[in-house]
């Protein structure tokens, strides 16, 4: 018997190292002394998701130890960052200006300021990664490892940014997935991650480059939103927010965002590829598309931004158009730098499946929160009509690839064409549209 036949053979468990048997039992130690300590602050819809989260998290650091070390330094230094809360005279949010660890790391605001601009420079790296011949891989390769730093500064700021809100006031603590800057996090760190996954699984990180800037611009609404509306600053959870529902509803929801617009980036990664040797312009629609959103996205937030004004664009605009410029410019390089189309592909194919059945857990589970508040499961409000037509036309991209062999370049404009849907679903309706979900104006 061949080694691969004695490893099919082998029992699921069997397989289990000793790093995977630790990680397993500190996991369940830590899920068991949050249940001793909070249980009482728990309902029992909480405490079965606290049970549930268990051998969730150990299955998925089981089938990814990537994620193992990621978990336990993230734990580690989020544990540090609560600690460091704590004083003579108990917990207080002052000290995040006095103790050095919170004011330039490990307080919320500071971890994700950190996440933003480790964000930014992977993407820069990632680019000269593409670009450059002597030291391409050896640029990914730092572009990737900051990309995986970039995702532990999101979760560490985001698991302190959970205790900061209890510190303000027990009735006011809550998940922070409640407003458009939480879940701009929660969208950064998701859509990386996956990436990340992606990139082991193909072992190539050539399509980190488009797909950590639709991270950047998500990263950079962060900043400007948070500058013009101070959205950094904690809040209490408005009535209907306040649910167990939250917790498994919008995570889910997002990783449907994360994984859309993950598809979208290898999409287009996949058009600049398959017309590489193309000189004709006006067959390099996909670009020129591409570059006239990105360029005039701001103008849409130009009606409630008076206060930046036209520097804001000026700025955006001046950006977008380096990027435009030289992936027009560079596109040969590119190509040559890009895996094949048919991992691309797959690639786009599988963002799109795990992304579509997560979106479709999100909407069930939304329908179930909406009757629990609102007295029914659909109500036609702007936000769910759209997530319906986002629902829609991914169920019609899965149809179409499984049934009829939809590939290639259709396939494609048709996810890229996704991102647009998608983008207004999350943002554009807070923008444009008012209803029970509008709790994240611009």
């Amino acid at each position: 018997m061949n080694t691969a036949t004695l490893t099919l053979n082998q029992g699921y468990f069997t397989q289990r190292n000793v790093l995977d048997w630790v990680f397993a039992a500190l996991v369940i130690a830590g899920g068991l002394f949050a249940f001793s300590r909070y249980s009482q602050a728990m309902d029992v819809y909480e405490k079965g998701i606290l049970f549930g989260a268990m051998p969730a998290v150990i299955a998925l650091a089981w089938f990814w130890r990537a994620l193992r070390v990621l978990l336990l330094v993230v734990t580690g230094f989020a544990l540090l960052g609560v600690m460091s809360y704590q004083g003579p005279d108990g917990g207080s949010l002052a000290r995040a200006e006095s103790v050095f660890w919170l004011k330039y790391f490990l307080s919320s605001q500071s971890a994700i300021l950190w996440m933003s601009v480790l964000f930014f420079m992977s993407t820069v790296f990632y680019w000269i990664g593409m670009f450059s011949r002597s030291q391409g891989d050896a640029m990914s390769l730092i572009g990737s490892r900051l990309a995986w730093v970039a995702v532990g500064m999101a979760l560490i700021g985001t698991m302190v940014r959970w205790y900061e809100s209890y510190l303000i006031g027990a009735d006011v603590g809550h998940i922070p997935v409640s407003n458009l800057y939480e879940v701009f996090v929660l969208f950064c760190w998701l859509t990386a991650t996956f990436y990340l996954y992606f990139e082991a699984q193909y072992e190539t990180r050539g399509m980190g480059a488009f797909v950590m800037l639709v991270v950047s611009a998500a990263v950079g609404f962060l900043l400007w939103y948070t500058v013009v509306r101070e959205a950094h600053e904690i809040q209490p959870l408005v009535p209907a927010l306040k649910s167990w529902w939250m917790k498994l509803h919008v995570p889910a929801n997002f990783i449907g965002y994360g994984t859309f617009s993950l598809s979208a980036m290898v999409a287009f990664a996949y058009l600049i590829k398959s017309q590489v040797g193309e000189t004709r312009w006006h067959k390099l629609a996909p670009l020129w598309i591409f570059g006239i959103v990105l360029c005039f996205v701001p103008v849409a937030f130009r009606k409630s931004t008076a206060e930046v004004g036209g520097s804001y664009w000026l700025f955006y605009f001046s950006i977008a158009t380096l990027i435009v410029g030289g992936i027009l410019l560079g596109r040969q390089r590119i190509a040559e730098r890009l895996p094949s189309l048919e991992v691309l592909d797959d690639v786009m194919y599988k963002s799109i499946a795990v992304g579509f059945a997560f979106f479709t857990i999100a909407t069930v589970l939304g329908a179930l929160w909406a009757a629990e508040a609102w007295g029914g499961y659909w109500s036609w409000d702007p936000k769910e009509t759209w997530a319906l037509i986002v629902w829609l036309n991914y169920a019609a991209w899965l149809h179409m690839r499984l049934m009829k062999g939809l590939r290639g370049t259709v396939a494609s404009w048709w996810a890229l064409a996704g991102l647009g849907v998608t983008t207004f679903a999350f943002i554009g309706v807070n923008m444009f549209l008012s209803g029970l979900h509008s709790y994240g104006t611009l």
